[in-house]
């Protein structure tokens, strides 16, 4: 009789070690982005982004200076010609949103934009 509730105890303190470990998992890297600006557009000129997932969103320029800012999302970089920038952020809102150039580029700036839709 002893022998089965030391069994049973052994069993019971078993399971809370393995629900501590499970929960100890670390979170995944930041999903990479890579966005090109051209004029007079992005490319890709629309991307998906989970909410509360970590995104490291990086801006490519070809031809001359470029911005992106995605007011609702607080994200604002800029890429000078040749060159690469990057922003850090963790979309916390679902919905499309619309980033725009906001460094005037030539004739079509206005109509650079990307679409970020922000999922669930």
């Amino acid at each position: 009789m002893t022998k089965i509730l030391s069994i049973s105890l052994l069993a019971v303190l078993a399971v809370p070690s393995f629900v501590i470990r499970a929960e100890s998992v670390a979170p995944a890297s930041p999903r990479r982005v890579e966005v090109t600006a051209q004029r007079y557009a992005f490319n890709p000129g629309e991307v998906t982004l989970k909410k509360g997932e970590p995104v490291i969103l990086v801006l490519k320029s070809l031809d001359v200076s470029h911005g992106l800012r995605i007011r609702e999302l607080g994200v604002e970089m800029k890429a000078s010609k040749g060159a690469t920038a990057e922003a850090r952020f963790t979309p916390e809102k679902t919905g499309d949103f619309t980033a725009h150039c906001f460094v005037f580029c030539g004739a079509g700036h206005g109509t650079m934009t990307l679409t970020v839709h922000v999922v669930g």
